[in-house]
């Protein structure tokens, strides 16, 4: 069975930084293309950021941009979102996904992954 494990939430003042990790059993991430999405108290889930499984292609929705870095751990298996400079705003449960690409239009992020998993909870507060 195909599962994504997320891991590294916490709870952090405004303009902390925290590093999120997905880790995989049923599959190996190298050879998917990785996003993370996340969903805040009374709204939908949106994508944050995926990573190409070609050639390493990034993307980020724009209020994230300058702030969170996505990468692959080949060696481990797992992917990161580092995020600095952490806001309120970025409070919420984030998830990852697999998928064979990334298909970002504009700030839409898509993805076809079903089997969504606890998610890490990341909070940003004073």
């Amino acid at each position: 069975q195909v599962q994504l494990v997320e891991s590294g939430g916490g709870s952090v003042q405004p303009g902390g930084s925290l590093r999120l990790s997905c880790a995989a059993s049923g599959l190996t991430l190298d050879y998917y293309a990785i996003s993370w999405f996340r969903q805040a108290p009374g709204k939908e889930r949106e994508g944050v950021s995926c990573v190409s499984r070609e050639d390493g292609t990034t993307y980020y929705a724009d209020s994230v941009k300058g702030r969170f870095t996505i990468s692959r751990d080949n060696a481990e298996h797992t992917v990161h979102l580092q995020m600095n400079n952490l806001k309120p705003e970025d409070t919420a449960v984030y998830y990852c996904a697999a998928d064979l690409r990334c298909t970002v239009v504009g700030d839409y992020f898509h993805t076809g992954y079903v089997n969504w998993g606890q998610g890490t909870r990341v909070t940003v507060s004073s």
